[in-house]
């Protein structure tokens, strides 16, 4: 009999998350509702932030941040390849345009080194990505963004309870973005969130979200206006529902039990890839906490990716890819002249990297499957010349 199908990530809805939503489909509130500060208080006491706002999807949180910011159009904003297309797409939503620096070879993260690189006259920002849920070496970006004066946007879609020297992810740069689908270490469905320690920013942010639309509009209207409001930003519709946040607020509790499943699980890996030929995992820095969004290893010379994913698959485990560098698609080359020769670190970490399953509901049976399967086609494929 063949193995059950293992993905590479699962959500953890247990009867308490479902509990908690039902009990908001029965209530007055289906949408905007109460559950949502209520998830944003939640969200900022765990993190230790000031400000939240829960949104309907990591990109829409990305798209707010950016659009927040007030930048002259065409300005530049630098950021990683090695991430999903949400990542840049909101630097174009915003009439923007996005500058790739390379990566580092060990953590995948973005190299300071060479975002020092890409500064030009018309750089303003720089989005950073925690890939795989490790810290980037935050004090060295911060360091070159304080010495351009550029804004600062840390994209934590993997990485919500990580942590950089002691202090949860969400208290270094401006703005800080998460993602809740289902794949991440809560969610909500869809969902996503923007936290700031900036008033200013967290004012306008929350207006973003729905249509830029300021509903305290006493001092055009009068005080007795209760039916007045205002447009003063160009938003969009990107409301998180009520029942969305229930279910959030549920998930939040748990986090701390997933994190710590997943750390679980990257030691098992750790400890029986350590001496498999032609593999080497991601390298992790001892001094910060790790959430574990994903596992990678990369395949070393001889071990054709490709072919590894496909015996992979054929043993009914969804390894994946993350991620197809932004430069090499379609719309990035047609409106940018990008060159794949200018990342050559991303270049090899795509060519080699493989998503093994990683998700706290795994059991240590689908653990030690994932194991078996890896070294299994490691030996086939050698032993092949492929």
């Amino acid at each position: 009999m063949d193995m059950d199908f293992i993905p590479y990530g699962k959500q953890w809805i247990d009867d308490d998350d479902i509990d908690e939503v039902v009990n908001v489909l029965k209530s007055d509130w289906v949408t905007t509702g109460p559950k949502i500060k209520e998830f944003e208080d939640a969200l900022c006491s765990y993190i230790g932030c000031r400000h939240c706002v829960a949104v309907n999807s990591g990109t829409s949180a990305l798209d707010i941040a950016v659009q927040s910011l007030d930048l002259p159009k065409g300005s530049e904003i630098i950021t990683t390849p090695f991430t999903f297309v949400a990542t840049s797409n909101a630097i174009l939503y915003n009439g923007l345009k996005p500058v790739f620096a390379d990566i580092c070879s060990d953590t995948f993260n973005i190299d300071p080194i060479s975002i020092r690189e890409k500064i030009t006259k018309d750089t303003r920002a720089i989005i950073y990505v925690d890939y795989a849920g490790q810290p980037c070496d935050i004090k060295a970006i911060k360091d070159i963004a304080d010495e351009f004066d550029l804004f600062l946007i840390e994209d934590a879609c993997h990485a919500l309870g990580a942590e950089y020297n002691g202090r949860k992810v969400g208290n270094f740069a401006d703005m800080t973005v998460f993602s809740f689908h289902p794949v991440k270490h809560i969610t909500t469905g869809e969902g996503g969130a923007v936290v700031t320690n900036n008033r200013e920013l967290y004012d306008k942010m929350l207006l973003l979200r729905s249509h830029g639309i300021d509903k305290n509009a006493h001092e055009r209207y009068g005080p007795n206006a209760s039916w007045a409001y205002d447009m003063k930003y160009l938003g969009r519709n990107y409301r998180i529902t009520d029942f969305q946040a229930a279910l959030g607020i549920s998930q939040l509790k748990k986090i701390d039990k997933f994190i710590g499943r997943r750390q679980e699980i990257a030691d098992k890996y750790n400890e029986a890839f350590a001496d498999v030929p032609y593999i080497t995992p991601q390298s992790t820095v001892s001094s910060m906490k790790n959430a574990w969004h994903l596992y990678t290893i990369l395949l070393d010379s001889g071990i054709y990716r490709n072919d590894f994913f496909a015996k992979m698959r054929e043993k009914n485990i969804g390894v994946n890819l993350h991620y197809i560098p932004i430069y090499k698609f379609t719309y990035y080359k047609n409106n940018f002249k990008l060159n794949d020769d200018e990342y050559p670190v991303t270049e090899d970490i795509f060519n080699r990297i493989i998503t093994l399953p990683l998700f706290p509901l795994m059991r240590d049976e689908d653990v030690l499957s994932v194991i078996d399967a890896t070294v299994a086609s490691i030996k086939e494929l050698s032993n092949s010349g492929r």
